[in-house]
């Protein structure tokens, strides 16, 4: 009986299986015109966006972990990944959701020296320089700042008296190998980078290095350092010899403009000289976008450069450059070669005059923490160093000096921002980066609040309301960081905006659509759209729009979302299109006024704060520009 039974279940298996080789041919004889039934099979578009952070300092960064972070890079990772850490200076951490992805970006220069001092390493030792350092510190506090100083200036004049590429290669090993160790592909990105510390007489020129590799690339090279060169130029060449020795990818993202005193976008080279073709080219292979919200300043605009622009002074820092004690003073003429709206209207005049754009840069914010937690909401804001973690004396801290010795920046001028918004097939290092590097992004000053913005030549009013708005957007237009080419004679082009809050934040109060223009006598221009505005409010003839209104409770750092609108959408036809004019255009997306991390310190430690403290805040995104180039 069980050999039957057997038998009979041989031949069902034998029949089953002849069935199914025969229902597999029929199936690949189907034409492959045919269509699908699901609409998602063949669909190639990016339909997530992921938040992060591409800058954040641990405690082996120089000007991190020799002035109190104890806080490594696993803690980093932990932390941005969701789990409750314990900051440096003893406060349990945690945050609200975790990050998408996080990029710790230590500086490459002297990277891992406070763990050598700190354990008084045989290597540091074995140098008279180390070994100077390791007893200033031992000596306490002020001797130890004092070292700290001498090191930094190190850093700032690229001269580097403890070298040993044995210690710096198994640093750097270990940094990528727990870059590893927490990259989960689909839930959690750990990209591998790093930060170039140039600094010209404390003129910023920083820049973070990200690799789209994993550690089979991306330990075949050391970080190029400011010790290394100053120079930018030369920064582009290691990238240019990493990508062809190994096959990987790379990009450089600068950082802090607004502390450069004219240089990041200046007209001229490292040399001091009017820059090139070649020199365009290479910088806008390199550095496709720009770091331009952070807590040492908001880089979007200035009030100086945008007059007319009611919102362009937000987070402003415009005293000097990165030196202390002494900064070096700020210039007007300066400037207008530091934010990134005067910097993309410099961009259309270079491609006039040389057929490439130097600064055709999508634009993200990060945190430029040196806690090592990337934590960028009011309510829950852990600075930007351990001396700036909560407590009731954060917000008169002394971050920089002016001349004199007269504070230039206290801590309550720091912004709680920001974060890189991402918009990717999925969560990988591949995908993210291949965003990055397409432009695809946004910056916002530390909500997540979600943007998307197409351009075409024959959107109609009615389809930002599609469901497949953004599959419209893509078949028939481009998105942020796209070029848009010259479409039909007399068409302008028409754009699709869509706005959601953040889930836990701020409704919003308005969408604006930034232009930049280049005009037939080469002179650049720039006005603002408000686009879409919530409460059915109205623009008026003078293109403003009335305010929308506050409901914060400055004393009990409380608010409501009463006012403005929680989803916006807008169609605009660009009304002032010459299709003869080169152009950029970016949303900016605006938030009703919150408290500020400064309204919720003075609430939760019972402090009065300074009158001069700002105690509210409008938070925003803005998104990479799209580009309008005329043939020819």
């Amino acid at each position: 009986m069980k050999r039957l039974l057997l038998v009979m279940l041989t031949a069902v298996l034998v029949a089953t299986t002849a069935l199914a080789q025969e229902l597999h041919v029929k199936r690949e004889d189907i034409p492959s015109k045919k269509a699908e039934y699901s609409p998602y099979v063949d669909q190639y578009v990016p339909q997530r966006v992921f938040f992060g952070d591409t800058h954040l300092h641990t405690s082996l960064s120089v000007d991190s972990g020799l002035i109190g972070n104890t806080l490594g890079p696993e803690e980093a990772f932990r932390f941005a990944r969701g789990e409750e850490v314990v900051s440096s200076t003893g406060l349990r951490a945690k945050l609200i959701r975790p990050l998408d992805f996080l990029v710790v970006a230590d500086h490459a220069e002297y990277l891992g020296i406070a763990d050598l001092i700190t354990t008084a390493d045989p290597r540091l030792l074995a140098n008279d320089h180390g070994k100077r350092w390791y007893e200033m510190f031992q000596k306490g506090p002020e001797a130890g700042w004092e070292a700290t100083l001498e090191i930094a200036t190190d850093v700032e004049n690229g001269v580097e008296r403890f070298k040993d590429e044995k210690l710096k290669r198994s640093v750097w090993d270990r940094v990528i190998d727990i870059a590893s160790q927490f990259n989960e592909p689909g839930r959690f990105t750990a990209l591998n980078g790093y930060e170039w510390t140039s600094a010209v007489i404390g003129d910023n020129l920083h820049r973070v290095v990200l690799f789209r590799d994993g550690p089979d690339r991306v330990k075949k090279v050391l970080p190029f350092s400011a010790f290394d060169s100053l120079k930018p130029e030369e920064l582009w060449k290691f990238m240019a010899r990493y990508e062809e020795m190994t096959g990987g990818q790379i990009l450089a993202i600068p950082h802090n403009a607004n502390l450069s005193n004219g240089r990041m976008f200046a007209s001229e080279n490292s040399e001091g000289k009017p820059f090139d073709k070649a020199y365009a080219q290479s910088r806008a292979q390199w550095e496709p976008l720009a770091e331009v919200t952070q807590p040492k300043g908001d880089g979007e605009a200035h009030p100086f450069l945008s007059p007319t622009d009611e919102f362009a002074d937000f987070e402003t820092w415009d005293h000097g450059n990165l030196r202390a004690p002494f900064i070096t003073p700020k210039k007007p003429e300066m400037l207008e070669y530091e934010y990134a709206r005067s910097a993309l209207k410099l961009g259309l005049k270079h491609e006039a005059e040389l057929g490439v754009n130097p600064f055709k840069f999508g634009m993200i914010g990060s945190t430029d923490s040196h806690t090592s937690l990337a934590s960028t909401r009011e309510e829950n804001w852990f600075g930007k160093l351990t001396s700036t973690e909560p407590s009731p004396e954060r917000a008169e801290e002394i971050v920089l000096y002016a001349e004199g010795k007269k504070p230039a920046r206290a801590g309550w001028q720091l912004s709680a921002a920001g974060l890189a918004a991402v918009w990717a097939h999925e969560n990988t290092r591949e995908s993210i980066f291949d965003a990055m590097a397409r432009k695809e992004v946004y910056a916002t000053t530390g909500t997540r609040l979600i943007v998307r913005v197409f351009a075409g030549w024959d959107f109609a009013p009615e389809e930002v309301e599609r469901p497949d708005f953004a599959a419209q957007g893509y078949k028939r237009g481009v998105p942020m960081g796209g070029d848009l080419t010259q479409g039909p004679a007399g068409k302008s082009p028409t754009f699709m905006v869509r706005a959601l809050r953040d889930a836990d934040g701020a409704n919003l109060d308005r969408i604006q659509i930034i232009k930049g223009w280049l005009d037939k006598d080469g002179k650049t221009h720039e006005k603002i759209f408000n686009v879409a505005l919530s409460d059915g409010r109205k623009v008026g003839k003078d293109g403003k729009a009335p305010p929308v209104g506050s409901t914060i409770d400055v004393a009990n750092a409380t608010y409501t979302n009463s006012i403005g609108d929680a989803l916006l959408m807008a169609y605009w036809k660009d009304p002032d299109f010459d299709p003869k004019q080169r152009a950029f255009y970016y949303v900016r997306v605006i938030e009703i006024p919150t408290p500020r991390w400064t309204a919720h310190d003075a609430k939760r430690f019972g402090i009065k704060m300074p009158k001069e403290v700002r105690m509210t805040v409008q938070d925003r995104a803005y998104t990479s520009p799209i580009w309008y180039m005329p043939k020819g």
